[in-house]
């Protein structure tokens, strides 16, 4: 049987906005089977975190609800839950507000009476919230 060689993982991506002009740390370099052990227990790690609270169902209300909340939080109107402070960042906010107009048009037809609704209605207080904290 050939000798075994172990590979090397090098993560070169950066986390962080504004942190171009800075070298990247790297972490040691580990062995393959060293860091699918790691992340192995950081797995198991999470698991535990997240049974402390039940997500709810995925589906497409909950899809839309998710984009609503990120747009009140990019208008300044919800607290960042990452920071718990206000912060206005309305290109953002627009650009997900035209994400929410894509997908009423592109979901035309395919949507039940429900769902058609609560798009429309988040999408016109959305665009109201935004025209009143952008002007």
């Amino acid at each position: 049987m050939p000798d075994k060689k172990d590979f090397v993982i090098k993560d070169k991506r950066m986390f962080a906005e504004g942190d171009e002009d800075q070298p990247i740390k790297e972490e040691a370099e580990k062995p393959l089977d060293e860091a699918t052990a790691d992340e192995s227990e950081s797995a198991a790690a999470q698991e535990e975190e997240s049974t402390d609270y039940q997500l709810p169902e995925i589906n497409f209300a909950t899809f839309i609800f998710s984009l609503n909340h990120s747009v009140l939080v990019h208008l300044g109107v919800m607290d960042d839950p990452s920071t718990g402070k206000k912060v206005k960042n309305p290109p953002l906010a627009k650009q997900t507000i035209d994400i929410l107009g894509m997908l009423e048009e592109k979901t035309q037809g395919n949507l039940t009476e429900d769902e058609e609704k609560m798009l429309k209605n988040i999408l016109y207080d959305l665009r109201m919230i935004y025209i009143k904290e952008k002007g």
